[in-house]
């Protein structure tokens, strides 16, 4: 890292490079005046900090930009820094270079920041990068991107950029359009993914492409969501699931392993059914028990009507869940329950010889209540909690209430990835048309053994589908794709899509299947949330150099702004009044 200005990074001077002159650059992290002839100042770049012993009369503060000639020494014994890469060492015989003066900082460039209003971080984020908790996101991302490109371009994949203007396809997010200059009242889009381009390479023989590709959705923000996001696009030709998802798991692995330094545990693979089934969400965490218990069958012929006359009952052991949660805390649990969508929740406290305590346990036989306690396993002082009805309300609830109560927070327990498959290919009946819904966009490939159920049992059709989860987070998703004409027409049949339709709306993607299209497949995986994941961040807008506030604005420039008349005239369009 040696250049004309510096001979070391502020971080890397140790023991070996005592009695050394060196020149070490950076900002003024912090300086403590010891009376009139002498000061500490701890300086600071990307790499860490060092201290540098200084004469008094050096006139230098907070956030200066300073370059420091000195001889590397031993710090005095007491004064070690165990908590520091550089606390053996400090820097004497300073001569100090000004570089650039700087006003006082709105907020420490520390760790104190992390309570600062998030609004005056971002409006100050050059300040707020320079912190080493964003020096350390920023460089944990740029191994992350490095890594995944290191294992792919070894495996013959091309990177190939695709348009960021392109027509509109309102198939699923609310789209940011630009309004074209030279034709008046034209309008192209800004790509959700490049989906559509991603599969022409495919059917023009590219065979195996990525690119780090940047896409814009215009919808609603959140923890886990940007306007604008990166994501690794990746397409295969001659392929099947299997391929695809050991490209991808070898990938990721190996990003894991350039920002842990250590190993991963491997995938583990799980249907969708068995996702809902055991963990009651599609995007399970599995750094924690707690799974869904099938309950069913313990209330065949039972007399309590509430579990006998329901379609489904399942439920979840919480160990030693009685001591931590009182009377107030229950009925918390049962008023969740019944905003996620459940008619009630049914409490059970495990006691002494599996006996139980429950408001509905004088309606349930002996067999019934033993049934209960060998079923989930409960032990004394479990806390057992059973929700009773159709099969999909009752993995949502329970789902729900497992992350709420047993979820760690981000960075504890390690990482750990399961692929999700066998999607349903639709998702439930349109209200409006009667016609199913699709789960994935409409040129996701069926399950070859449902082909059969296409026209008479649509939602018992499972697709080709696949997402890979990370602590609970989707990373992204993908799927093997259709690549033969009458396949396609047969599912836009399905949808109600009639042929002069879908010519209309995706002609220039689907004429060039008629050229002869390979079997294809792909995935895209989202770097912002592997990223953060990896990083220990709950939130992906630490992982991102400039992001944008929960409300879409963007502090630092003020952007969105309006623009001037001249430009609004020129591109043909017209701007109404607010209300």
């Amino acid at each position: 890292m040696k250049t004309a200005m510096r001979s070391h990074l502020c971080g890397a001077l140790r023991t070996e490079h005592i009695g050394a002159t060196v020149t070490v650059c950076g900002w003024v992290a912090r300086r403590r005046q010891h009376g009139q002839s002498l000061m500490f100042v701890d300086l600071r770049d990307h790499s860490g900090q060092v201290q540098c012993v200084v004469d008094g009369s050096v006139d230098v503060r907070s956030e200066y930009v300073v370059a420091v000639t000195a001889t590397v020494a031993a710090r005095p014994v007491g004064t070690i820094n165990p908590n520091l890469a550089t606390g053996e060492i400090e820097l004497h015989d300073c001569t100090v270079m000004v570089l650039s003066a700087a006003l006082p900082p709105p907020f420490p460039i520390d760790e104190r920041a992390d309570s600062v209003d998030e609004a005056t971080r971002l409006t100050y984020r050059y300040l707020d990068l320079r912190r080493e908790r964003m020096q350390r996101n920023l460089r944990t991302r740029s191994a992350v991107l490095a890594a995944l490109r290191s294992e792919l371009v070894p495996r013959e994949f091309v990177e190939v950029e695709t348009p960021l203007l392109m027509p509109s396809t309102p198939e699923g997010a609310r789209e940011f359009v630009v309004p074209s200059r030279q034709f008046p009242g034209s309008f192209y889009a800004l790509p959700q993914s490049p989906q559509l381009f991603k599969q022409l390479l495919m059917v023009g023989g590219t065979d195996r492409y990525f690119q780090f590709a940047r896409c814009l959705r215009d919808e609603d923000l959140r923890a886990d969501r940007q306007y604008e996001f990166t994501q690794l696009d990746i397409e295969m030709s001659f392929v099947d699931q299997d391929d695809v998802l050991e490209v991808i798991s070898a990938a990721v692995l190996a990003a894991a392993r350039a920002v842990t330094g250590g190993t991963v545990v491997p995938i583990e693979r799980i249907t969708w059914h068995e996702a809902m089934d055991r963990f009651g969400v599609d995007k399970p965490d599995l750094r924690f028990g707690l799974e869904l218990v099938e309950l069913t069958g313990v209330f065949t012929g039972s007399g309590f009507q509430a579990f006998a006359g329901a379609p489904s009952v399942k439920g979840i052991r919480v160990p030693g869940g009685s001591a931590t949660h009182n009377r107030k805390a229950l009925d918390a649990l049962t008023e969740r329950a019944k905003q996620l969508g459940a008619k009630g929740l049914v409490w059970m406290r495990v006691g002494a010889g599996g006996s139980l305590e429950s408001p509905v346990a004088k309606f349930l036989s002996a067999a019934e209540l033993a049934g209960i306690v060998k079923a989930t396993g409960g032990e004394d002082g479990d806390l057992l909690l059973l929700v009773a009805d159709e099969w999909a309300t009752v993995c949502e609830v329970l789902g729900q209430l497992r992350n709420d109560l047993g979820r760690p927070p981000a960075g504890e327990g390690g990482f750990r990835f399961a692929w999700v498959t066998d999607f349903p290919l639709f998702v439930g009946v349109d209200s409006q048309t009667g016609r199913p819904k699709p789960g994935h966009h409409p040129f996701t490939r069926p399950h070859p053994d449902d082909l059969d159920k296409l026209e008479t049992e649509p939602l018992a059709v499972r697709s080709r589908a696949y997402d890979l989860v990370l602590n609970g987070w989707e990373l992204g998703s993908g799927s093997i794709r259709i690549h033969e004409p009458d396949l396609q027409q047969r599912i836009f049949a399905t949808l109600g899509i009639s042929a002069e339709e879908a010519d209309r709306r995706f002609g220039f993607f689907l004429t060039p299947f008629s050229y002869g299209a390979p079997p294809h497949g792909g995935f895209a995986v989202g770097i912002d949330r592997l990223v953060a994941i990896l990083a220990g961040e709950d939130n992906i807008r630490e992982v991102i150099a400039f992001p944008k506030t929960q409300s879409g604005l963007d502090p630092m420039t003020g952007a969105p702004t309006p623009i001037d008349a001249r430009q609004v005239r020129e591109l043909g369009i017209r701007v109404l009044p607010t209300a």
